[in-house]
């Protein structure tokens, strides 16, 4: 069981809303002037320092607003979000990308890599067994203002070219797709992140991840079906 009650829940949606949209904390005027939650400011901000002492939301040094930490996102993806589900045509377009390349392992996989990094905005990488990794889209994170600090921004491209870290990640991948968020992603990268992966195996039995990596705040709803997408795609077209 969840340690929220129902108003808090509902508070908690609206920031996590607002965090995703503008990457800034979010403060108790903004929530009551956007969104009608039936209670006054105060009592918002009453909620609020609660849920900060429950661990779903922390305090910038340099804000009045609160921002959701890793635990609050993992609460939305789990409790509340509504995936987007794609479309037919968004699917047969990019089944149309990779179709010629389909016997070929090494041109596939940069193509859907890339082609999953201009669909939703961020780094997408894809690994496979054999140890190889491919990425696509560096300038699509930094341009995401959770990377404007070096640190963070550095943090996580030393880690991209760690292929055993990668193979952690592979072997927690449950189901048709996972995000990982905080803890999930171990000591190496204990910062804002957001990595959401899915495996594959091919015809021929070849076995791999392909996924994306960005700010905690990643559009999960929409991202999630996408990566599974591109998961289930690879096993059901490629030829190696």
């Amino acid at each position: 069981m969840y340690d929220l009650t129902q108003r808090q829940i509902e508070i908690l949606k609206h920031i996590v809303k607002e965090y995703v949209d503008t990457a800034e904390p979010v403060g108790s005027e903004t929530l009551e002037k956007k969104y009608d939650l039936g209670v006054s400011p105060a009592t918002i901000r009453n909620e609020m320092a609660e849920m900060v002492k429950l661990g779903y939301l922390s305090k910038p040094h340099t804000s009045s607003g609160r921002i959701p930490t890793s635990k609050a996102m993992k609460f939305y993806v789990n409790e509340l979000m509504h995936e987007k589900d794609i479309t037919v045509a968004e699917e047969v377009e990019t089944k149309e990308k990779v179709w010629d390349l389909r016997e070929r392992e090494d041109r596939f996989l940069r193509e859907a890599t890339k082609t999953l990094a201009q669909k939703t905005g961020t780094l997408a990488v894809s690994t496979t067994g054999e140890g190889d990794i491919y990425y696509s889209g560096y300038s699509n994170i930094l341009d995401m203002p959770e990377f404007y600090d070096i640190d963070v921004a550095k943090n996580l491209l030393n880690i991209l070219d760690n292929i055993s870290y990668f193979d952690t990640i592979y072997g927690k991948i449950e189901n048709e797709c996972t995000v990982f968020l905080g803890d999930d992603l171990g000591i190496e990268l204990l910062r804002p992140y957001g990595f959401v992966f899915s495996k594959f195996k091919t015809k021929k039995h070849h076995e791999g991840s392909i996924g994306v990596i960005g700010p905690a705040r990643l559009r999960y709803e929409f991202i999630v079906p996408v990566v599974r997408y591109f998961g289930s795609l690879i096993g059901d077209v490629a030829g190696w």
